[in-house]
């Protein structure tokens, strides 16, 4: 084989890898059993919610929030991971790079049951999505920085952001879990060992 023959070859491939990697999008690779994720970004950097997180990503957790009065919560975050994140995270500590977590936040309401008085998750008000990029793949879109992509959408449309820059409209919420990677660990049990 020739030198301009291995080129061709090493080139066609490395080509075929690059595609496939825009066309599954960022998100950890799935396991030999796993569907791959739908892609989450495209090309500029633009973040979507993935349509199939509730099928093929993983549950980490839960957060119930408070009611500023009465009784009960006020909303329920509800947090996945995309294929593969929990693996990596308990080998290595980290999110691993191309990592999506999909937030859903609902209105809660709450109620008297059997158990007592609970409160449950009721209208969608929105999904806060983070893709871990450290390399800074998008330094011109606001919406990238300090190792992630950050996204806000509003219930009624999953494909464009309401957020137009991260340190304004996002990191705030995020400043007391700088330590651990902006991500509220502790949250989460399926990312303890």
């Amino acid at each position: 084989m020739n030198t301009s023959t291995c080129t061709c070859a090493f080139v066609g491939t490395a080509s075929l890898l690059v595609l496939l990697s825009l066309a599954w999008g960022y998100g950890v690779a799935a396991g030999a059993d796993s569907p791959a994720p739908a892609a989450v970004v495209d090309g500029t950097g633009k973040i979507h919610v993935p349509s199939d997180y509730r099928m093929i990503y993983q549950f980490l957790g839960s957060w119930a929030v408070a009611g500023k009065q009465g009784r009960g919560s006020n909303a329920i975050h509800t947090v996945y991971a995309s294929p593969g994140v929990v693996a990596g995270y308990q080998r290595d500590g980290r999110f691993p790079e191309g990592s999506v977590l999909v937030k859903e936040v609902f209105d809660a309401a709450t109620e008297d049951m059997t158990t007592g008085t609970v409160s449950r998750s009721e209208t969608l008000k929105g999904w806060f999505v983070m893709v871990r990029d450290s390399s800074n793949s998008h330094p011109d879109n606001k919406l990238w920085g300090d190792g992630w992509g950050w996204a806000w959408f509003d219930a009624g449309d999953s494909r464009n952001t309401t957020s137009t820059d991260y340190k304004v409209d996002c990191q705030s919420c995020h400043l007391p879990a700088k330590a651990s990677d902006w991500i509220y660990v502790k949250g989460y049990p399926a990312l303890a060992k």
